[in-house]
């Protein structure tokens, strides 16, 4: 599979551009973003080209990684999805649900597969604890701590706008989420979201399946206090998410073996487009409960 990049942000270089670049499967075919003396630099040191544009390096793979905003990840998803490209994108999906529904609609309607590439889920560990988790059943609570320290220490993501603007719940609300989701079904609705310290927000969800969780989303918390925990308890009595190992480049290299499968098979990814939209909704309601413009 003939794979392109876009963006060339510190997520583009620390990340997606060693995991394609790396991958024996994969043809990593070029480079593309908004600032081209940096698509050139990030190209070169990967051995592959840097397009001026998009739309030329849409014609030219099968698929695209994006490491862009959210706002402007969903509106290129869209002409890549149209353009017959394979998605292999980052949370969250989409900055507003309207954008989110339109990449699902071009995804679906351009018969292209899709991954939102959310960390844990990709995870060895984690991912087996999810699994084992859902076949379970019987929670009666979750909590999900995500703890960031991203304006608070010497994170490479502080500059980043859009973090600035739209704080923890959508950073790394997503996180919790695709955690808790396939363990205690989908929510059926926010009950309660209130501001903390920071950006930090508290969320109530009530699931499908009849339990309650908590979130607890910061990317204000002092150096010190950053970290990630999710517990269930429910008959069965406690458990809690074992950490993953795997430094971010092999998951992502995993994500993108997911999206080979789903490209070659036809079968969606649970963490397709649509579970990302989902993920994007409840998101936005959240928002709107904290008071905010969830678009």
């Amino acid at each position: 599979m003939r794979i392109g990049l876009l963006g060339t942000g510190p997520w583009a270089q620390m990340v997606h551009a060693p995991a394609l670049g790396g991958h024996d499967g994969l043809d990593f075919a070029g480079v593309w973003g908004r600032r081209p003396a940096a698509a050139e630099e990030l190209a070169a040191r990967h051995g592959t080209r840097a397009y001026a544009d998009v739309d030329a390096l849409l014609a030219d793979v099968d698929a695209v990684a994006v490491a862009l905003p959210p706002d402007v990840q969903a509106e290129l998803a869209v002409r890549a999805a149209r353009a017959g490209c394979h998605l292999l994108l980052d949370k969250p999906l989409a900055a507003a649900v309207s954008a989110g529904r339109a990449v699902t609609e071009a995804v679906r309607a351009s018969q292209v597969a899709s991954v939102v590439f959310f960390t844990t889920r990709f995870q060895r560990a984690p991912e087996a604890w999810i699994g084992e988790q859902a076949a379970r059943g019987e929670w009666f609570t979750g909590r999900a701590e995500w703890l960031g320290a991203v304006f608070t220490g010497d994170s490479p993501f502080a500059a980043s706008p859009w973090r600035r603007e739209k704080g923890a719940l959508w950073d790394v609300g997503p996180h919790a989420l695709s955690v808790l989701l396939p363990v205690l079904g989908d929510v059926r609705r926010v009950s309660a979201a209130a501001p903390g310290p920071g950006d930090t927000v508290h969320v109530v969800l009530d699931h499908v399946g009849g339990a309650s969780a908590t979130l607890t989303l910061s990317l204000t918390a002092p150096a010190a206090a950053a970290g990630a925990t999710v517990e269930l308890r429910g008959a069965a009595g406690a458990t809690v998410l074992p950490e993953g190992p795997e430094e971010a480049v092999g998951s992502f290299r995993r994500a993108a073996d997911a999206l080979t499968e789903a490209a070659r098979t036809g079968r969606a990814h649970p963490c397709d487009a649509a579970f990302g939209l989902r993920v994007t909704e409840i998101l936005a309601e959240a928002q709107t409960l904290l008071g905010r413009d969830a678009g």
